[in-house]
């Protein structure tokens, strides 16, 4: 039971998935981080079904199609991960110290920086998803749960930067070893289907996976240098920000791989 409620609780906080409401209490919180991942299954399987059924039995045109794969996301999160993404625009653009930055990330106003930096995601994601097909899209769905898996090792591993908050709530909740072992299987078992799906794939599907995981290895090396160095350790903004990052990297991955 306590899986249960493990999973119902990561379901409501990073999601818009119907979940039943349970206590958030330590033994209820001490593995809800392992089913991160499964909130990245469902909007991969939703991406692939959508973008499949558009590419397949309709007319509609690449910018229809681009739209409906870069909002797909933002509605089954709710967009809790751009909110940390535009967060950390806004600190980082600041060049103030730790302190000012930290002080940016708990402000509730939206800066210029971070309207700037969401437009920019947004085109890009538009334009990467506008030159994908049909083929590539079972490699994309696997975006998804591998950067939650990556998201969620920051959120056990990482140290925090502040002594409160939710992500600090997750860390010191989570069952930390037991909860960094899932993830890092989660995580493995995603690269191998990566890789196993890139294979069937040919050539193309073989560069276009391996490009994709290590990128989001490569992004998950700056993200651990960029929030020591710039904010302390990591917060639940930070942990936005990486997740969004790496999943657009890893969208560009595909797109150029498959092109290689």
């Amino acid at each position: 039971m306590r899986f249960v409620n493990a999973l119902a609780i990561a379901l409501s906080m990073y999601s818009k998935i119907p979940a039943p409401a349970v206590d958030w209490n330590d033994k209820n919180m001490k593995y809800a981080m392992c089913f991160f991942p499964v909130v990245g299954v469902v909007t991969g399987l939703l991406q692939f079904g959508a973008g499949y059924a558009l590419l397949t039995y309709t007319s509609c045109g690449k910018l229809l199609f681009a739209a409906v794969m870069t909002l797909i996301p933002v509605l089954v999160t709710g967009g809790i991960h751009l909110d940390g993404y535009a967060d950390t625009i806004d600190a980082l653009s600041s060049w103030g110290d730790r302190e000012k930055k930290l002080e940016i990330l708990k402000d509730p106003h939206t800066g210029a920086f971070a309207v700037i930096g969401l437009c920019a995601y947004f085109t890009a994601a538009l334009a990467l998803w506008s030159e994908a097909d049909a083929d590539m899209l079972p490699l994309a769905a696997c975006m998804y749960p591998l950067s939650r898996a990556l998201s969620g090792i920051s959120v056990v591993s990482f140290p925090t930067a502040k002594n409160s908050g939710l992500l600090k709530t997750f860390h010191d909740g989570a069952h930390r070893l037991r909860v960094r072992i899932v993830l890092i299987l989660w995580a493995c078992a995603d690269a191998v289907l990566m890789l196993g799906l890139g294979r069937r794939q040919g050539g193309a599907g073989v560069a276009a996976a391996g490009l994709m995981i290590a990128v989001a290895l490569l992004t998950f090396l700056y993200y651990y240098r960029m929030s020591r160095k710039q904010f302390g350790g990591t917060t639940g903004d930070l942990a936005g920000y990486f997740l969004q990052v790496c999943e657009l990297a890893m969208l560009a991955a595909v797109v150029i791989g498959w092109n290689l």
